[in-house]
């Protein structure tokens, strides 16, 4: 599969602050890639520089085979998809979908045919006469990907498009930009604080902090083997429980902060003395008969939507376990709980990375 965008190496400062680190990415013609990473994390910054609105310190950036290092966004023939939408408030939707074909010299007849067809793709046929104040939020994120599909660009640039939207929305605006994406064949990248949005949206994830790109990889690959500790918290919600422990005996004893300590059998041998952070996912423990349990936890809270019960311990680190169950535990009762041991993520306390012996 060819190249559509190719970053080597590159590098991006604002005076002394260095914003983007070594970056090497490669998104082939068709892939959906999310950024993601907390705020200040650089997602943004890396999407601004693919689009031209920031230059670069070195490094090289091509897309579909050239060179784009110093060729300005006109140029590049990307289409960028704001959060704010960033209509034209002036004109009306059919307006604003033919503006770029207009400035190309497109015939009239022919860029409202376009609009029409995209209108059609998209949903917008019988908004084509309103004006942008007229439209709801989601409505006016159709017309911004829209105006950004009848260009017909090498690639699509999303910046957090969702971000304005209410949560019922937005799950409804993932599944047409990604539905779009693929019957268009489009290369997008797409940028996103939201860990869920991008594990559900798209073929490749990048996560990034500080300017560093922490782990790239397919959304399972970074859910079931995360590189470190800070992409084992990111990925997955509600996030993984981490507990500092010691190896003693053969078993890894889990300390918490009140003193208490709990042993847990290993089913392979580690070092006689290590320190370790164990991490499990919340939804990879299970409640279980007294004589089945591998932890014993005391209930501090109770949550209930229905469909899940989210528990959560009364210990220091807190431990979070979600049940697709309705459960009768109330706070200050115990839970006896049990997992699989390719479900048991080990780190290194000190440097945060994945411990070899990590059975995931």
């Amino acid at each position: 599969m060819s190249q559509q965008i190719q970053l080597s190496g590159v590098n991006k400062y604002y005076g002394a602050y260095h914003a983007l680190r070594e970056i090497n990415l490669d998104i082939p013609k068709g892939a959906f890639v999310a950024l993601v990473g907390p705020s200040g994390c650089g997602k943004s910054t890396l999407l601004r520089t693919l689009a031209g609105l920031e230059t670069i310190s070195s490094g090289e950036l091509r897309i579909a085979g050239e060179r784009m290092n110093g060729v300005p966004p006109r140029r590049r023939d990307l289409a960028m998809v704001f959060q704010s939408y960033a209509l034209y408030p002036h004109m009306t939707v059919e307006e604003n979908l033919t503006y770029s074909l207009r400035l190309r010299g497109v015939k009239k007849a022919e860029a409202r045919k376009a609009a029409a067809e995209i209108a059609a793709t998209t949903g917008l046929s019988h908004l084509l006469g309103r004006y942008p104040r007229e439209l709801s939020g989601g409505q006016r994120q159709r017309v911004a990907m829209s105006r950004a599909i009848i260009r017909k660009p090498k690639a699509f640039l999303f910046d957090e498009p969702l971000s304005n939207l209410d949560a019922a929305l937005r799950v409804h605006m993932r599944k047409e930009i990604r539905a779009l994406h693929d019957r268009l064949g489009a290369t997008s990248v797409y940028v996103t604080h939201d860990q869920v949005e991008a594990m559900t949206m798209a073929d490749h994830v990048v996560v990034m902090r500080q300017g560093v790109i922490e782990q790239q990889g397919a959304p399972l690959d970074l859910y079931d083997r995360p590189v470190n500790r800070f992409v084992a918290g990111f990925i997955g919600s509600p996030a993984m429980n981490f507990v500092p422990a010691t190896v003693e005996a053969g078993q890894l004893l889990l300390r918490f902060s009140s003193g208490e300590t709990q042993s847990v059998k290993l089913s392979q041998p580690l070092p006689e003395g290590a320190d370790l952070l164990v991490g499990l996912r919340p939804e990879h423990l299970h409640l279980a008969p007294e004589s089945e349990a591998r932890l014993r936890l005391p209930v501090g809270l109770v949550e209930s939507t229905g469909s899940t019960t989210f528990l959560a311990s009364a210990t220091k680190p807190e431990i979070t376990v979600v049940s697709a169950t309705r459960l009768t535990l109330s706070p200050g009762s115990m839970m006896a709980l049990t997992f699989e041991d390719p479900h048991l993520h080990l780190f290194d306390p000190e440097t945060g990375m994945r411990h070899k012996a990590t059975t995931a």
